[in-house]
């Protein structure tokens, strides 16, 4: 056998490290996961609920919490759509494209986690539990400090002027 100073073709090129947004985890997970054990210790911890919106009727609790949930899922595959029509992933840790400024995109920066807000504040209204509405609260922070303010930093420096101009004639959330 002979050695030489070739690379080795056959083991996979190291791949530049993606551009993406650095957000600190999937926003999905940042919502759902509380929820999850929010809803949890309502069921099984009916004290956890000292404060509750039970005053309200079961049937206006949940048409009402239905519409809010309904509204964010809108909001959501709008959103979605859009990100789709523009041919840009939607998800945060994925390298972005495209902008697109057409839909709900039109009303908010950040429609996906405004969706994902009304879904939670709905099922929380169903649940007829205030700890669980009042979970949204630290969601929302963290929502609004690790994920959207990281996003807005990347799409700055990946579209510069224009991602700036939409900056200023839009809201990060409503």
């Amino acid at each position: 056998m002979s050695e030489t100073n070739e690379p080795d073709t056959s083991a996979p090129k190291d791949k530049a490290p993606k551009d993406t947004a650095g957000v600190i985890a999937p926003p999905p997970l940042i919502y759902g996961v509380p929820l999850a054990l929010l809803v949890f210790f309502h069921h099984h911890l009916d004290e956890a609920c000292d404060i509750s919106l039970d005053d309200f009727s079961w049937p206006a609790r949940a048409f009402s919490g239905a519409l809010v949930v309904v509204l964010g899922a809108i909001l959501i595959v709008t959103a979605i759509w859009e990100f789709r029509r523009a041919d840009t992933p939607p998800e945060p840790w994925e390298e972005t494209k495209a902008l697109t400024f057409a839909g709900p995109y039109r009303l908010t920066r950040n429609p996906m986690y405004l969706g994902m807000a009304f879904a939670y504040a709905g099922i929380a209204i169903i649940a007829g539990c205030f700890l669980i509405l009042a979970g949204l609260v630290p969601i929302l922070f963290v929502i609004d400090r690790y994920v959207i303010a990281r996003e807005e930093a990347y799409l700055a420096r990946r579209f510069g002027q224009p991602y700036s101009d939409y900056l200023a004639r839009s809201k990060r959330w409503l």
